[in-house]
Formats: structure tokens, C-alpha cells, sequence
């Protein structure tokens, strides 16, 4: 059972196409548009968003993606800095983990890329650095320096 932290909503499901963009912009995660936003929100295998009690407005989000056989991928982790520091991006993960670990089969590999910032966060629900065994890559089709940005 997942722990909100009091005076917010944990809810299943993505935040609308506008939420979605506008919490984007307000984490520092790169700017998407709302075709992106629909596609994304859509392909997703599970979504979450935290809703503040107080104002109705979504806080909070964050979603997996992968094949729904073996391979998951967290992403879209975010909070706006006013609401973090409360436990809110602790339960959007375990909400998501959870999920995982109920409806995914035995053997489950799950994945993320963290800024440093997440980086307690995501070590607190028992994720680890694989390297030197593994590293991550990225490679953004729009950079024609072949460089990568930072913030998914």
C-alpha cells in the first residue's frame, strides 16, 4: 500500500495533455508539446499523478513504459520544487513499483535514468548504479552534435 503524504491524492492514471506539459516545463525535464504529450501519455504501460488537496492541481506525475513481458522503464518522474521534499516522488515510484511487481511476470527488469539530484530517491526503493558491468547511453536524434541532453 502506497503512503501519500497528507493534504495530497495519489490517482491512477496520467495527468491530462496540459498538466503534462506544464509539469514538465516546471521540473526542468525537457519541453514537449502536446502531440508528444498525447503520444507519450498514451503508449504508456502505467501512469500515475498527485493531486494537492488544497488547490485541485496536479503535483505530481510519473509513468513506466515498456513491453508489459519483461523489460520496464520508469519515467516522467516529476514534482514542482514547491511540492517536493514531502514524500510525493516516494509515492508516485512505490505506486509504480508496486504495480510492477503485481502485474508484471517473474522475473521483471526495471530501469530509469536519474539526474543526481533523483538519484536518493530512486537508491531509497533499492535501485542501484550497474556500472562497471553496464552503462547507460542516450542519443538525441535532434542534437547534430551527436551529444545528449540531461533532463529526459
Amino acid at each position: 500500500m502506497t503512503h501519500t503524504p497528507a493534504g495530497y491524492t495519489l490517482l491512477d492514471g496520467p495527468p491530462t495533455v496540459p498538466e503534462y506539459v506544464s509539469l514538465r516545463r516546471e521540473t526542468g525535464l525537457s519541453p514537449k508539446n502536446e502531440e508528444q504529450a498525447r503520444a507519450g501519455i498514451d503508449g504508456a504501460w502505467a501512469a500515475v499523478r498527485v493531486r494537492h488537496d488544497a488547490t485541485g492541481a496536479t503535483v505530481g506525475m510519473g509513468r513506466v513504459i515498456g513491453d508489459g513481458g519483461w523489460y520496464f522503464h520508469v519515467i516522467d518522474m516529476a514534482v514542482p520544487p514547491e511540492h517536493q521534499g514531502q514524500g510525493i516522488g516516494s509515492a508516485v515510484l512505490q505506486h509504480l513499483l508496486d504495480r510492477i511487481r503485481r502485474d508484471a511476470p517473474p522475473g521483471a527488469y526495471v530501469s530509469l535514468m536519474a539526474d543526481r539530484p533523483g538519484q536518493p530517491l530512486y537508491a531509497k526503493h533499492g535501485f542501484e548504479d550497474p556500472s562497471p558491468r553496464t552503462i547507460g547511453m542516450t542519443l538525441n536524434l535532434d542534437d547534430s552534435a551527436g551529444g545528449s541532453e540531461s533532463r529526459g
